[in-house]
């Protein structure tokens, strides 16, 4: 991960010499289907990404991204491992003492979910080709999540037994993520572009209920439209 951020500050320094393109454009639009992952809940979510731009300089631009996914927007579904939920040393202290429990990594409850990000920053091009622009962005902003878990019966009469509160069926909670990303524009006319992105997203969620913080992996692609020209300086 060191590696990762120390290649990541250097190429971000390196940006302004390797400006290349001419006539940028100053305002940009990006709309399209997004599709994020989260491998630890088995968590998978689609939906719909949207972001605006204003370019301060032919290297960097400042914008504002917005996305909704999951169940009610296109699908989102996943499963809660008992191993990573507050539950699992009371469970496993149990079955140490010899009471018929099965072990958290066991238990997998299967939920729903919609998920709303917002994030705001800055935005760094390498523009040394004409038809391609490449980009990379630093990932910081506010996290949205609404779940239903169908939680079943028999776990609920054990964790009542164990004198553990049963989750609630709706849950929500809204907090914020860092992470990082970039991606590349094919460029289509100087006005129409298209869009593929890559962005990780690491959070915490529901921490009264999951220990563990959230790795996302969040792919992204559809049209980018430019207007403007940015006033050489």
């Amino acid at each position: 991960m060191k590696r990762i951020l120390l290649c990541s500050i250097v190429l971000l320094i390196c940006l302004p010499a390797f400006a290349q393109q001419p006539d940028v454009n100053r305002f940009t639009l990006f709309t399209g289907f997004d599709y994020m992952v989260s491998p630890a809940r088995n968590l998978t979510e689609r939906g719909f990404e949207s972001d605006f731009g204003v370019t301060l300089r032919p290297w960097l631009a400042l914008g504002a991204d917005f996305s909704v996914l999951g169940d009610g927007v296109i699908s989102g579904a996943g499963t809660i491992n008992g191993s990573e939920t507050i539950y699992a040393p009371t469970l496993i202290a149990a079955a140490g003492q010899g009471l018929p429990v099965p072990p958290p990594s066991l238990i997998n409850v299967p939920f729903s979910s919609q998920t709303y990000t917002f994030a705001a920053g800055p935005q760094f091009y390498l523009r040394k080709w004409k038809k391609v622009t490449l980009f990379a962005r630093p990932g910081f902003g506010l996290i949205h999540e609404r779940a239903s878990i169908n939680v079943p019966p028999q776990l609920g009469v054990l964790l009542g037994a164990l004198g553990k509160p049963v989750p609630s069926a709706h849950l929500t909670d809204t907090t914020y993520f860092v992470g990082a990303g970039g991606g590349f524009d094919l460029n289509l006319s100087r006005g129409v572009g298209f869009r593929f992105a890559a962005d990780w997203v690491n959070t915490h969620l529901f921490s009264n209920l999951l220990t563990n913080r959230q790795n996302y992996v969040r792919l992204s692609m559809g049209p980018t439209f430019r207007w403007g020209t940015l006033e050489a300086r």
